[in-house]
């Protein structure tokens, strides 16, 4: 039987496990990525100088220039603090991986390097996990035990409810943040919502599209699908007793069906270019990571493209 001192030290090792992984991908690389693409929310006075021909004279500084009997001009520097806040699906479709790790993992870990990019560009990083309910909430602040605080939630936090409802989310967050913020969602998307986008009789089918695109327009939504190959396709491996994590809904099915598979791969890949286009039509910035796969490589490659895009 596991002693409660012993179940804390299993915590502490694979939160610190976590942060060793995520300081050795946070490089300078990444960071510069990090800090170019994401900017700051306007401009603080930062001091006063003369002036020098070629100086623009909007920026000319009139009190100062008459007690001084000659010209200075303000200087202003970027407001370089940012709000990152994390929001994390904890739904128990999360706990499924077929590969290394399960997704609630894989997410931890990516949520775990972007909080590490923001410290080091000395911005606050807040935290949102979900079901089909807020199940908590850490509000934004900075420093190293902050973040570990953050890890140990994502990987440990035990959720009261199974399902998923990330409109809820996006409303509740949009109450409480006021100040425009970036927000990452994570999440493997496995909702009603999306198949109520494929399925437009049920009557929900923009609660989500909607909510996403009211949140980037007062936020800076990134969306990220985080997914397991064994969600995309089915094995040739017999029967085998399928269930679903949030329902616990169970089904027997037999795998060795050529055609059973094909519908099977049809249907998800149907799923997925839905919700690409649903990023698409709400505007919102998107990118997609397997645990089947090294996820920096994806990190890396939103970065680029969101610096080359100009956002």
């Amino acid at each position: 039987m596991t002693s409660p001192s012993d179940k804390t030290r299993e915590i502490l090792r694979k939160v610190r496990q976590v942060e060793i992984r995520s300081r050795k991908f946070v490089d300078d690389s990444l960071v510069g990525a990090y800090h170019s693409i994401f900017k700051g929310t306007g401009m603080d006075f930062a001091e006063v100088r003369e002036y020098f021909p070629g100086d623009d004279v909007r920026s000319i500084d009139w009190n100062v220039t008459a007690k001084m009997d000659r010209p200075f001009i303000k200087l202003y520097e970027e407001e370089r603090e940012l709000t990152i806040v994390l929001a994390v699906d904890l739904s128990a479709s999360g706990d499924f991986g077929s590969v290394y790790h399960s997704k609630r993992e894989l997410a931890a870990e990516l949520a775990s390097v972007l909080a590490f990019s923001a410290t080091r560009n000395n911005d606050k990083v807040g935290l949102l996990l979900f079901t089909d309910e807020v199940e908590t909430f850490i509000p934004p602040k900075k420093g190293r035990q902050h973040i570990l605080r953050v890890i140990r939630e994502i990987l440990f936090y035990e959720p009261k409810r199974r399902g998923t409802n990330i409109p809820h989310a996006l409303r509740y967050f949009n109450r409480l943040i006021k100040r425009k913020a970036v927000v990452f969602l994570l999440s493997d998307f496995l909702t009603d919502d999306l198949m109520a986008w494929i399925r437009p009789a049920t009557g929900v089918k923009d609660e989500l599209k909607k909510t996403l695109s009211l949140t980037n327009r007062r936020h800076d939504l990134i969306c990220i699908e985080i997914s397991d190959p064994r969600e995309l396709e089915l094995p040739d491996v017999g029967f085998i007793t399928l269930e679903d994590a949030e329902t616990g809904v169970q089904c027997e099915i037999d795998t060795s069906d050529k055609q059973l598979r094909q519908v099977y791969a049809h249907q998800n890949a149907r799923r997925r270019e839905t919700l690409m286009d649903g990023f698409k039509k709400s505007g919102v910035d998107h990118f997609s990571v397997s645990t089947d796969q090294p996820y920096i490589h994806a990190l890396r490659s939103f970065f680029r493209s969101r610096k080359g895009a100009g956002r």
